[in-house]
C-alpha cells in the first residue's frame, strides 16, 4: 500500500474511532446511565454541536419522549424528525442562534423533578446555542470573540470568554430545570474536560447529575494506531497533542517526520491556531500546518493534516495531503509558499497546486489530525 492511500485509511480508521454515534450508544447502556434513564418519569434528549445529530441517533434506545437537536446550517440530520431539529449559524452566532438558546430553554424548563434529560454536547455549541447575559449585546460578544479568535487564543481561552458573556453557557442552561440531567461529551478540547466542550451549557455540578465524555482525538489516534499495526506499518505516536501556531507545528512534525524508517509512520492529534492580520486570504490551520510542513519533508514522506469535522476553517476542504513533491509543484505554477503562509491563503495555493483533502461534514467533531508515513522502497529507489 502506497502512502497516500494509506493516510486515508488511516483517517478512515481515526473517525470510526472517535465515532459519536457509536460512543453515545455504548454509553447509554452502561449500567449507571442506564438504571438512570429506566427510572425517570419523563426522557427528553438534547443535543448541540457538529456532532448532534449522529449523537442523537445514538441515543434512540434512551426513550425519549422529547428531542431538541441543534445543528449547524447545511450538516445533514439524516434519521432525525425535521420537528426536533434546529439549525444555527456556526463559526459566529447570529440571530439564529440566540433562537435556538430560547427554544432549548423552553425546552429545559418544560421538564420537572422526576425527569430526566439526556444532554450531548459537541464542539460547536457554543456559536449554535447564544444568547447574551444581560447588558451584552450580541454584536458585542461577536465582536469580542473574533478578536481573541484572530489573535491565535486556544480554544478554551475563547470558550473562558464566551461563557463570561453568555445567559446559558457555564451550566446555564441546565439550572433552568427541575430534571436531572446525564451529559454526555464529545471532546475536542486539551485534556478532554467536559466543562470546556461547547461552553459546557448543562456541566452545572448538582449532586446527581451524570458528566461522561464519550470520545475524544485520543480514542482516534488508538483506531488508527491499530489498524497502521494491522496493514504492517510501524507506528510512532508524537506527544504531547498539538498545540500553538499551525505553520510552527507543520515544521516541528516534518522534522520528526524526516527520522521515520521506511514502512513506518508518525502520528499526532490536537488543535493548533492561527493568528490572523486584519487582511487574510482563505485557509485553515490543517491547511497551513500541512504547508508549514512541506518546507522540511523530504521525497519520501507522505504527510496528511485534517479536522475531524471534516471542514478547515474556511477553505472547504478537511485538511490537505503533501509530499517531497509539492513543492516542485508549486514552483512550476508560480506558487510561493511562502507567500501563502504569510498572507494566511493556503486555500487558494492548494487549489492551484493540488492536495486538498475534501471530505465534507463528517459528523464529528474531536479536533485534528496528523498523520505522516514513509513507504517502503521499491527496487529501483522509488517510494512505493
Amino acid at each position: 500500500m502506497d502512502s497516500h492511500r494509506l493516510l486515508f485509511r488511516l483517517f478512515r480508521a481515526a473517525l470510526d474511532g472517535a465515532d459519536p454515534e457509536a460512543a453515545v450508544r455504548r454509553a447509554v447502556c452502561r449500567p449507571d446511565i442506564a438504571r438512570v434513564l429506566r427510572g425517570a418519569g419523563s426522557v427528553g434528549i438534547f443535543a448541540a454541536g457538529k456532532a448532534a445529530a449522529a449523537m442523537t441517533r445514538g441515543a434512540r434506545s434512551a426513550g425519549a419522549v422529547r428531542t431538541l437537536t441543534v445543528l449547524p446550517r447545511g450538516h445533514p440530520a439524516r434519521g432525525l424528525s425535521p420537528d426536533d431539529v434546529v439549525f444555527a449559524s456556526h463559526p459566529e452566532p447570529d440571530a439564529s442562534s440566540v433562537r435556538a438558546a430560547r427554544r432549548a430553554l423552553r425546552f429545559f424548563e418544560s421538564f420537572g423533578s422526576g425527569d430526566v434529560i439526556l444532554c450531548l454536547v459537541s464542539g460547536g455549541a457554543s456559536s449554535l446555542v447564544a444568547l447574551p447575559r444581560e447588558g451584552v449585546r450580541l454584536a458585542e460578544k461577536r465582536r469580542a470573540v473574533r478578536a481573541l479568535a484572530r489573535s491565535g487564543a486556544s480554544i478554551l481561552a475563547l470558550n473562558r470568554l464566551r461563557t463570561s458573556l453568555s445567559a446559558v453557557k457555564g451550566g446555564r442552561l441546565g439550572q433552568t430545570t427541575r430534571a436531572r440531567l446525564i451529559t454526555l461529551v464529545l471532546s475536542d478540547v486539551p485534556g478532554d474536560r467536559a466543562a470546556a466542550v461547547g461552553s459546557g451549557p448543562t456541566v452545572r455540578g448538582r449532586r446527581g447529575d451524570i458528566v461522561r465524555v464519550v470520545a475524544s482525538n485520543r480514542a482516534g489516534l488508538d483506531a488508527a494506531a491499530r489498524e497502521a499495526r494491522r496493514l504492517g506499518w510501524k507506528v510512532t505516536r508524537i506527544g504531547p497533542r498539538l498545540s500553538g501556531q499551525a505553520r510552527a507545528a507543520g515544521s516541528r512534525l516534518a522534522r520528526a517526520a524526516s527520522k521515520l524508517s521506511c514502512g513506518s509512520v508518525l502520528m499526532a492529534g490536537g488543535e493548533t491556531v492561527v493568528a490572523l492580520g486584519a487582511r487574510h486570504g482563505n485557509g485553515g490551520r490543517c491547511l497551513e500546518l500541512a504547508l508549514g510542513a512541506v518546507l522540511g519533508l523530504d521525497g519520501g514522506v507522505a504527510l496528511l493534516a485534517a479536522g475531524s469535522d471534516g471542514l478547515d476553517g474556511t477553505s472547504g476542504a478537511a485538511g490537505a495531503r503533501v509530499d517531497g513533491r509539492t513543492l516542485g509543484r508549486a514552483r512550476r505554477l508560480g506558487r510561493d509558499p511562502e507567500t501563502a503562509l504569510r498572507h494566511h491563503d493556503t486555500g487558494a495555493f492548494f487549489a492551484a497546486v493540488g492536495g486538498l483533502f475534501v471530505t465534507g461534514p463528517t459528523g464529528g467533531n474531536v479536533g485534528d489530525w496528523v498523520f505522516a508515513a514513509r513507504g517502503a522502497r521499491a527496487r529501483r529507489g522509488r517510494p512505493i
